[in-house]
């Protein structure tokens, strides 16, 4: 199902985002590739034709054509031809929504069918994380590459995704304080530990040595600002150094471990936690507040019939 060709009133809604709502690219991208499909879809589906240059034929009568049952029928499609998960198909569901939203909000239809769609149940799991003591084995296994070294420990001490730490500049370390870009280009502030300013301290004598000019914080090898795929190929390469199945462990566990971390040892509120994340809803930042099985272990035993005849 070809997806290249452009839907003008699809690239608007996209141009709104960009420079009114300020999203990232990646995003905008997901957007995107999941209103183009259902569009690519949906004209398939009513003529039994996939011609390549649909999306150009798409205005506001067909738009206003379009109702909530076309909608739950292409989900059906992506469940059952697709094979999409629930979360891929929640995903889709909120880009249509907010496209649909975003129509009615500039009166370009009368109603929003959308508005009602309501996306799939998803499933509760705690999510991986590392332990302190694999997180202690992690650092050990990468002493011997300063860039490396830092890169795992501003992951395992300050919480950044991997779009933040690959978007850092030398500029943004000022003495204690790292100043990060987040989603929506929002900076905040984040307090660097010890252990943290070692690192970039020990990182940054030798960036300077060798790429003197590359503002860049984490340079490859080709004096390239590094990609996220590449910050995602370190982690993976300590990971199994360290003796840890490497297919469970991505940047983003690392994001999590830290705020796990945070939240068990530092006894950290949400609301800081918040903070430290980048999260706009506290919502969000609940779920680094599960319960290892030990925590649960001691709620039983804190009962007082626990030794009862024992």
């Amino acid at each position: 199902m070809k997806t290249q060709t452009t839907c003008k009133l699809l690239e608007q809604y996209l141009s709104y985002l960009s420079v009114v709502k300020e999203r990232s690219q990646c995003t905008i991208n997901m957007y995107r590739t999941d209103i183009s499909l259902f569009l690519h879809w949906l004209a398939k589906h009513r003529t039994n034709s996939c011609s390549g240059d649909v999306l150009s034929y798409v205005d506001v009568d067909y738009l206003q054509s379009i109702t909530i049952n076309d909608m739950y029928s292409f989900i059906e499609y992506c469940q059952n031809e697709r094979k999409s998960c629930a979360g891929t198909r929640s995903r889709k569901i909120i880009s249509i929504r907010q496209f649909w939203k975003y129509l009615r909000k500039v009166n370009m239809i009368d109603t929003n069918p959308a508005e009602s769609l309501e996306t799939p149940k998803l499933p509760k799991r705690v999510p991986r994380y590392l332990s302190l003591e694999e997180s202690v084995r992690l650092l050990i296994v990468s002493k011997d590459s300063p860039r490396d070294h830092c890169i795992l420990t501003l992951l395992l001490n300050c919480a950044l995704r991997v779009s933040e730490i690959a978007a850092l500049n030398v500029s943004q370390i000022s003495s204690d304080i790292l100043h990060v870009i987040g989603k929506g280009n929002k900076e905040r502030k984040i307090f660097l530990t010890p252990a943290a300013k070692t690192s970039i301290n020990d990182w940054l004598i030798l960036h300077n040595q060798k790429y003197p000019d590359n503002e860049a914080l984490f340079v490859s090898k080709h004096n390239t600002r590094m990609t996220s795929k590449a910050f995602g190929n370190i982690v993976k390469k300590y990971v199994a150094l360290a003796g840890i199945d490497s297919d469970l462990i991505s940047t983003h566990k690392l994001r999590h471990t830290a705020a796990t971390l945070m939240y068990k040892y530092g006894k950290v509120d949400l609301r800081s936690l918040q903070l430290i994340l980048g999260h706009e809803s506290v919502a969000t930042t609940e779920i680094y507040t599960h319960i290892d099985e030990r925590q649960l272990q001691a709620a039983v035993n804190s009962n007082p019939l626990a030794i009862m005849f024992n």
